[in-house]
């Protein structure tokens, strides 16, 4: 089976994974509703997304043990709006307001330069040094952080910050020094990653550097 399908189906069901929480300990109070809203609809986003514009290194064939291996590992995100929920804590509306805000942002970043980075390389592979990836090489994975760290402070709990830093230790570092590596074939790389940060955006640089058809291979 492919690996995205275990993620898919996690992704997928989030929705209905959260409302059930909210039915279970009948809890509507705010703060599920507004959980329910952001992380439900990411979930439903991310469907769209694989179906419009995938990403390909989640098309690799895995035993359907690991499958559902991968599937237990990404419902792990599926543990702040348990405690959320079932602790039946209320999120005051400053923070509401302050975790709508920096999840909104990195929807922004995360599925923006999935499609900037897929439709890119559909017509024109190489090294994409521009747009979302002009001063950061991996904008999708900022998103995402910013996405999992509003849905953590909602939550008000440091677990979900702690699931959310060994994601980003785990899989996300160890996959954006994979990429750099590959594509430090390409000679306009050192230069690109001299004027570019591997997570966090480099704001001084050279942008007169960089040339303007030249592009990141996200793999």
């Amino acid at each position: 089976m492919k690996i995205k399908y275990a993620i898919n189906l996690s992704k997928g069901l989030t929705f209905v994974f959260i409302l059930g929480l909210m039915f279970a300990y009948q809890n509507f109070t705010i703060g599920p509703w507004v959980y329910l809203a952001l992380h439900g609809t990411y979930g439903i986003m991310w469907l769209l997304k694989d179906r419009i514009y995938p990403d390909k290194q989640w098309e690799q064939k895995v035993p359907i043990s690991m499958g559902i291996f991968g599937f237990m590992i990404v419902s792990l995100y599926w543990v702040a709006p348990f405690i959320l929920i079932s602790s039946g804590s209320e999120p005051s509306p400053p923070l509401i307001a302050a975790a709508i805000s920096i999840n909104l942002l990195g929807v922004f970043l995360h599925y923006s330069s999935d499609a900037q980075k897929y439709y890119t390389l559909k017509y024109q592979p190489g090294l994409i040094t521009e747009g979302f990836f002009a001063r950061s090489r991996n904008t999708n994975y900022l998103g995402e952080i910013f996405i999992y760290s509003g849905f953590a402070m909602i939550a008000q709990h440091w677990l979900p910050f702690l699931i959310l830093g060994l994601f980003v230790a785990i899989l996300f570092i160890p996959n954006m020094l994979k990429k750099d590596k590959s594509l430090s074939r390409y000679p306009e790389f050192e230069n690109y990653k001299a004027n570019s940060g591997l997570l966090i955006p480099k704001l001084f640089g050279s942008q007169s550097q960089f040339s303007a058809d030249s592009a990141v291979s996200q793999e």
